[in-house]
């Protein structure tokens, strides 16, 4: 992806959405085993995308194989976040990620709504929102506004997602 933000999601036979990940600039997803698609993909924010197709000529697995095992990588790390017991320790992973994500910063963009953060961590939108105004009343985060967070105090974030 060039820039933007994508999330990945399918929806369920109730009509409920789950969201499986958020894709930011920089980052590949994509990957389908056979033509049929299990997931959707869809752009959150203005988004740019380059699309790499794969011959039958020339061998990329190579380059393609890391990418995928990164990707593993991160679906299995989702399943840790969303085993946990608490909404502070589901919040607290997710922030750090995209911090991380976005360049290890003190500020950073949340391209996704509270509604799509709380489809990714199993959460409704309330408990999201509640938890983000405990973060912020223990000075542990500022929300200048809706999309942007400041990490006041790494230590208690790194703590709970633990």
């Amino acid at each position: 992806m060039a820039f933007g933000a994508v999330r990945i999601f399918r929806l369920l036979a109730d009509g409920r959405r789950q969201i499986s990940a958020f894709h930011l600039p920089g980052e590949v997803f994509g990957f389908e085993l056979n033509a049929t698609h299990r997931f959707f993909a869809e752009a959150i924010c203005a988004t740019g995308l380059r699309a790499f197709r794969v011959t039958a000529d020339v061998d990329v697995s190579r380059d393609l194989l890391p990418l995928a095992l990164g990707g593993l990588a991160k679906a299995q790390e989702h399943l840790l976040v969303l085993g946990r017991q608490s909404a502070s320790e589901r919040l607290a992973a997710f922030l750090l990620d995209l911090a991380e994500r976005q360049g290890g910063l003190e500020q950073f963009d949340l391209p996704m709504s509270r509604l799509d953060i709380a489809d990714y961590l199993g959460l409704t939108i309330e408990t999201v929102s509640r938890t983000l105004t405990r973060f912020k009343t223990k000075g542990v985060i500022s929300l200048p506004s809706l999309r942007r967070v400041v990490v006041r105090r790494w230590g208690p974030l790194q703590e709970m997602a633990e």
